[in-house]
């Protein structure tokens, strides 16, 4: 690994992101730690053009830490609905009422106090630290290791602990002294706009020349991570089950796959629905299998449309539940593929 001058390097990043960085994205230019936050979160695993519909959205319904403690979970999901990483939206609830209960409303100034809430990381504390207090405090999210790894030619796999604080040790190294909040936003930026997984602008780096993977043309092996094992394959079938206008909708465990949101009643196989809806008044049709892909395995969902008559009860094998309309369940949180279905 080698160690190129903290100072020069620290300077070439502030330079550039000054000149080249993304200076007018909503939650810039401001040291609000709860839009600073939410920021953070909606951004984990998510693409800017993303989070940029979503947090206006989002800010306008819960415009500070009370409003969003204030309200029910199932408000805040219906706001997350489409994206995605809900336990994001569940982690976002619990520390709002954190924060409001435990602290007033009021977040604490330093990163390691920001690291202790509920579902705030070291990267994330560190953030909010570096933006909203300047403190000189290291992040280490994807893009930034991406960033790092390569620089440094750090080689060390990222999947064992002991890489990782070493990665860290080696980010802390080259804060710089002042202007870390411009220095962090630098980082941040090479990584989501030049120093791309699969297609590096090394052309363009202000760190080409203290670039070790680029000096040795090898940016494709950093970051350094052993995968883990193959993608699971599941397969499961959903039940639409509709009476006049409405739709049923049941609500998930909350732990798990989709954790708290509505969906519709799930089966084991369309074997499974198929025997559980034998004798039932009405009529079914099979739709299109659905694709869906999350973090760890694949999932294909069989969908079965099942129209009861309108007088006819609720079969009584179904798991508690609610009528809704299609414009009632868009306004809950739903999983991305249900959501898609209702045409949101």
């Amino acid at each position: 690994m080698t160690r190129p001058a903290a100072t020069t390097l620290a300077a070439r990043v502030i330079r550039w992101q000054r000149r080249h960085g993304r200076h007018g994205l909503p939650w810039q230019g401001t040291r609000d730690p709860y839009r600073v936050w939410l920021s953070e979160v909606m951004l984990q695993q998510t693409q800017v053009a993303t989070v940029l519909d979503y947090y206006p959205r989002f800010l306008a319904r819960f415009p500070t830490v009370l409003a969003l403690a204030a309200a029910p979970l199932d408000d805040v999901l219906a706001l997350w609905s489409g994206l995605g990483y809900y336990s994001r939206a569940r982690h976002l609830h619990r520390c709002a009422q954190a924060v409001v209960a435990e602290r007033g409303g009021a977040f604490p100034a330093c990163s390691a106090a920001l690291a202790q809430l509920p579902g705030v990381g070291r990267s994330t504390a560190a953030a909010i630290a570096a933006f909203c207090y300047g403190e000189r405090a290291a992040i280490l999210d994807g893009n930034v290791k991406r960033v790092l790894t390569r620089v440094l030619g750090f080689d060390g796999d990222l999947a064992l602990a002991a890489e990782e604080r070493r990665l860290w040790a080696a980010a802390e190294a080259l804060l710089p002294v002042r202007d870390v909040d411009v220095y962090t936003q630098g980082l941040m930026d090479l990584g989501a706009t030049l120093c791309l997984a699969r297609t590096p602008a090394c052309e363009r780096c202000p760190l080409a020349v203290d670039c070790a993977a680029g000096a040795a043309g090898t940016p494709h092996l950093f970051p350094v991570k052993t995968r883990r094992g193959k993608r699971g394959q599941r397969v499961n079938a959903w039940l639409w089950l509709r009476q006049r206008e409405q739709l049923y909708l049941v609500q998930r465990p909350p732990r798990g796959v989709w954790a708290g949101l509505w969906s519709l009643p799930q089966f084991d196989s369309g074997q499974a629905l198929e025997e559980a809806c034998s004798g039932w008044p009405g009529r079914g049709e099979w739709w299109p299998a659905i694709a869906h892909a999350l973090t760890h395995f694949d999932w294909t969902l069989h969908t079965l449309d099942w129209q009861l008559p309108p007088r006819a009860k609720l079969p009584a094998a179904l798991p508690q539940g609610r009528w809704v309309t299609p414009e009632e369940a868009l306004a809950m949180g739903l999983p991305a593929p249900l959501r898609r279905l209702l045409g949101g």
